[in-house]
């Protein structure tokens, strides 16, 4: 694993050649800052809240991948003094899906601070977030000495037909798709890293009925305080050294986890899925998104009678999709 993880590293600053800086304000970045980490690719329309949810939740700076958009991405982050931009038309594939790139960035701008990595369809809760910041988060967990925090991916979807309701820019995606699958999760344990993998919810219902394996994965370790030793080795499923991936059990209880409220079915998905079916740069030769097309084609609707209203994260707690583990 020492040596697995020693290869990342030396892709990354290989694969960090490919990546031209459109604007570095790095030199804002001050000690105890919190991080955001992405990459994007024509995701334009999502920019003005995606960026007001996560400044409000006390993000300090963002360090963006612009993988070859063409909607005016930088039109949205021009001049932002808390955001940093590099792009590259690069393979997004042959860049382990955008991973090699970002673990670039951390190794260079974010050892010694915590990091959240996040795509622009996801929204970070963890307990209390309606009341405490994200850095009451971080505090606690260096007071704990726990150095990861994970959340499950949680599909979000509306009531209806994906195209009945169309998403204007800067609106809350939440407001439309407001919908979660409650139950129909599996879960076992990666021996290999020591990581959970789930699947299950919409995704594997409606697109992988038949192949609920072949469904995508929704364990996700996104906050991580960061060390430039450290890469990701799958997204963010799993990372190396093998010790930050045990972030569900402890010694008489379960840690505290969260969530990524995933907005990613709105009604500009069919448009994004077919887009990326072509491109094949997805997992798998974006097999995933040629299931979207297949089904969303016959019948956009992914509500069922079983689907569930979100309300907050006490809800999603009590429904056993979260924990706040033992902070209080």
């Amino acid at each position: 694993m020492r040596l697995r993880r020693k290869q990342r590293l030396i892709r990354a600053v290989r694969k960090s050649q490919q990546l031209r800086i459109k604007q570095d304000h790095t030199g804002n970045i001050r000690e105890g800052d919190i991080l955001l980490v992405s990459t994007v690719r024509n995701e334009a329309i999502r920019m003005p809240y995606f960026m007001q949810y996560y400044r409000n939740l006390g993000i300090n700076h963002f360090l963006f991948v612009d993988n070859g958009s063409s909607d005016g991405f930088m039109d949205h982050v021009a001049g932002q003094s808390d955001v940093s931009v590099w792009y590259t038309d690069s393979s997004y594939k042959s860049a382990r899906f955008g991973i090699d790139w970002m673990n670039a960035l951390k190794r260079r701008y974010a050892h010694g601070h915590w990091t959240l990595v996040v795509d622009p369809d996801e929204f970070f809760i963890y307990p209390f977030c309606d009341s405490r910041p994200i850095n009451a988060l971080t505090d606690w967990l260096d007071n704990s000495s726990i150095r990861s925090f994970s959340a499950m991916l949680l599909d979000m979807y509306p009531k209806g037909r994906l195209d009945e309701f169309p998403y204007q820019e800067g609106q809350n995606p939440l407001e439309i798709a407001n919908w979660f699958d409650a139950g129909n999760y599996m879960i076992s344990k990666n021996p290999e890293y020591g990581n959970l993998w789930i699947q299950g919810g919409p995704r594997a219902r409606a697109f992988f009925p038949e192949e609920p394996k072949l469904a995508p994965a929704l364990n996700k370790t996104p906050l991580v305080k960061w060390d430039k030793h450290y890469a990701y080795v799958s997204s963010t499923h799993a990372l190396l050294p093998r010790g930050l991936n045990r972030v569900y059990e402890e010694w008489g209880g379960e840690k505290a986890s969260g969530i990524l409220l995933h907005t990613k079915f709105l009604d500009t998905f069919a448009h994004k899925a077919g887009e990326e079916s072509l491109r094949k740069q997805h997992y798998r030769g974006s097999i995933e998104y040629a299931a979207y097309l297949q089904t969303l084609k016959d019948n956009p609707n992914l509500w069922c009678k079983w689907s569930e209203k979100y309300i907050n994260w006490r809800q999603l707690e009590i429904l056993g999709l979260m924990s706040k583990g033992n902070w209080a």
